[in-house]
């Protein structure tokens, strides 16, 4: 058998599950150790019986509900590899456009400054370190309650060359009983109301942490605890940045307005035109 075919079975196999295809070009492409570049150039090479056997199995796994990758071990975020495993929330597409929109207000607010920043609910540290790596003019900061967590992300931060000073507690605890002052939060904490987990698929339910993933009865529980204690840990001019779920925007848009009322408070849409991100900025008090 050739690279096509086990490529064509493969999301054959993935098709006929309702699974999505390009699982199948993943997995071979982590076997290999090759690009997508290289995977194309190489479809007529044989494949071993090894390989054959892998593939076959972590298929099945993956048809039981193990994310792809749980089975391959790491995600891709912002052009960089970090390591996953079912102690954080595997890092997802849409937080790119959170750690953009940072970086952007960041600029044009600081310019070259050295700010401090501060990511509440860091995980796999996928946000704190891709802004320590875009702009070595950030001093980063990054919190997590779970101690597992901790461990993942001080791991992908020593693989990337990230400098990153992590702690552990409960959302801007950490901070407040440092006496430490942020010039930017930036948050993707749990926001799945618990009403929803029936509806979440199995890979979700089943296999990422419930303590990355829900926010309460409404789902907005620890919006309302880090806003409450935002203005013990910001400075008078600030940034703070949060993603949010579907129809909560509006909601997080005015419990900062309410903490901040001079403040520049926004609601920014994702590339699918959903309401992703809510900011408040510029003078905030």
């Amino acid at each position: 058998m050739t690279l096509h075919e086990a490529l064509r079975w493969a999301s054959s196999f993935l098709e006929q599950r309702s699974l999505e295809q390009p699982v199948a070009e993943w997995l071979l492409r982590h076997y290999l150790q090759i690009d997508r570049a290289q995977l194309l150039m190489r479809l007529h090479d044989p494949v071993s019986d090894e390989l054959l056997t892998r593939l076959k199995q972590d298929l099945a796994r993956h048809v039981e509900g193990i994310p792809v990758q749980h089975l391959i071990g790491y995600e891709e975020f912002y052009g960089r590899r970090f390591t996953v495993n079912s102690d954080v929330l595997i890092p997802r597409p849409e937080t790119e456009e959170l750690v953009q929109t940072v970086l952007g207000l960041k600029a044009s607010y600081f310019a070259d400054r050295r700010v401090t920043v501060a990511d509440i609910g860091t995980g796999s540290g996928a946000i704190a370190i891709t802004l320590a790596m875009e702009d070595p003019k950030l001093n980063l900061y990054a919190v997590d309650i779970s101690e597992a967590a901790l461990t993942v992300a001080k791991k992908n931060a020593t693989e990337l060359g990230a400098s990153v000073s992590f702690l552990h507690g409960d959302l801007l605890e950490p901070l407040f009983e440092r006496e430490l002052r942020m010039d930017i939060v930036v948050s993707n904490p749990p926001y799945i109301p618990l009403a929803e987990e029936e509806e979440l698929a199995v890979h979700v339910k089943e296999h990422e942490p419930h303590l990355a993933l829900f926010g309460g009865d409404d789902g907005l529980v620890l919006y309302r605890r880090m806003v409450s204690r935002l203005p013990a840990v910001v400075k008078d001019e600030a940034i703070i940045a949060f993603e949010v779920g579907v129809g909560q925007a509006e909601a997080v848009r005015e419990m900062l307005q309410q903490a901040f009322p001079i403040a520049e408070t926004e609601i920014r849409r994702d590339i699918n035109g959903k309401e992703r991100i809510v900011l408040a900025y510029g003078q905030l008090r």
